[in-house]
């Protein structure tokens, strides 16, 4: 590590990285240094459950994951690096009537707006979902929401694709160093203090999930972060038994089958502050439960390995995006659970707003300044698992 860079991004998971390589492939800025306290990917990145979708109800959303989705289509050929990425196709399930409505006003949007995700009856649903039970306590399946395209990716191959296309055009990839602080002077930002000594920067990017909060607020901004834990687990491998992404709403689990044959299962959040890695017992007890309700014939699976991710979480559910306050310190954070799909176009959009000092377009109402303002972006309906 030098000891000055243009630029220095905090964080290096998929978005710190996937912004250090728009930086240089895109704006020619090759001067940037990417500094992770752990190691490349190991964060959320690595501890999400890898579903790719843009179904969301409002348009800035629509926008920034529609573009997001494109860009994973093309992922593999733009970093010469297989990404995994499978469009097998995505399915949100309905069990009540409210759960019903929301879905079709979602539908609704999505189709204003060129997304191309549907409603689609019961017994439709049920021929995607054979296995699906006919659960008592979720009620009765009422139709669902369908993207075609929706999928997974591998989170692992995300990350050292965009790791390794932004290292071969120059930057700096800082593993195992702690950023303690930003530093400033008189409004301004003139880098960050680490475990290894000061480094100057002309910005710098806090790309940091629920760590971001604690090195903006030295310098002096405050961000509405709420950080808890989503509980994951992955199952022993199986003969292929599900071609789809399979949500379920807030309350229950989403799961899909990995090319090697695992269940990957996510569940609800804490729902209480939290920093375990490992998550509460009534999450994985409440996971498990409502998975064997939904899905009767996987109570006899075992269970590999379970896990938590620690998301960052904002009133709205929407992620915080652009200038932080102090000049030329930005931000990528709040993602919560809609981090590893949006990947791609958060590097894109963070590495020029970086570069020209202003919000891009799609950064814009996603800026600090709307929990001041009022002008929300509420995706807590869309964002199917942080209610």
């Amino acid at each position: 590590m030098r000891r000055s860079y243009d630029v220095v991004i905090v964080g290096g998971g998929g978005h710190g990285l996937a912004t250090a390589y728009y930086l240089a492939k895109r704006f020619g800025v090759r001067d940037v240094a990417v500094i992770e306290k752990g190691w490349l990917g190991g964060g959320n990145t690595a501890r999400n459950t890898t579903i790719v979708r843009s179904n969301y109800l409002h348009q800035p959303s629509m926008a920034l994951y529609g573009l997001s989705h494109g860009m994973f289509e093309g992922l593999t050929a733009e970093l010469n690096f297989n990404t995994w990425f499978s469009p097998r196709g995505l399915i949100e399930l309905a069990f009540s009537q409210d759960e019903l409505d929301s879905l079709s006003r979602t539908a609704d949007a999505n189709a204003q707006f060129g997304i191309k995700s549907w409603m689609i009856p019961a017994s439709e649903a049920r021929s995607i979902l054979p296995l699906l039970g006919d659960p008592v306590p979720e009620g009765r399946l009422l139709g669902a929401l369908w993207q075609p395209r929706g999928g997974v990716a591998n989170h692992n191959a995300v990350a050292w694709g965009y790791a390794r296309a932004a290292a071969r055009l120059g930057v700096d990839i800082i593993e195992n160093c702690d950023v303690e602080s930003v530093l400033t002077v008189n409004g301004r930002t003139t880098g960050v203090r680490t475990a290894q000594g000061d480094v100057a920067a002309g910005a710098v990017v806090l790309a940091a999930a629920a760590g971001s909060a604690g090195l903006a607020q030295s310098a002096g901004v405050h961000l509405p972060l709420e950080a808890t834990s989503l509980s994951a687990f992955v199952s022993e491998p199986l003969k292929p038994v599900l071609d789809v992404v399979v949500l379920c709403g807030a309350k229950r689990p989403y799961l899909s089958q990995a090319n090697t044959g695992e269940l990957v299962i996510g569940g609800a959040t804490d729902g209480h502050p939290s920093l375990s890695p490992g998550g509460s017992l009534r999450a994985v007890e409440d996971t498990a439960a409502s998975l064997i309700s939904l899905f009767p014939s996987f109570a006899a699976l075992r269970m590999m390995r379970q896990w938590a991710g620690t998301v960052d979480l904002t009133p709205d559910r929407s992620p915080i995006l652009g200038p932080a306050g102090p000049d030329r310190l930005y931000l990528s954070c709040g993602w919560g659970t809609g981090g590893f799909k949006a990947i791609p176009a958060a590097g894109l959009i963070t590495a020029s707003t970086t570069v020209h000092g202003k919000p891009h377009a799609l950064v814009q109402p996603f800026t600090l300044d709307r929990f001041t303002s009022g002008r929300l972006v509420d995706e807590t309906a869309a964002s199917a698992v942080a209610h």
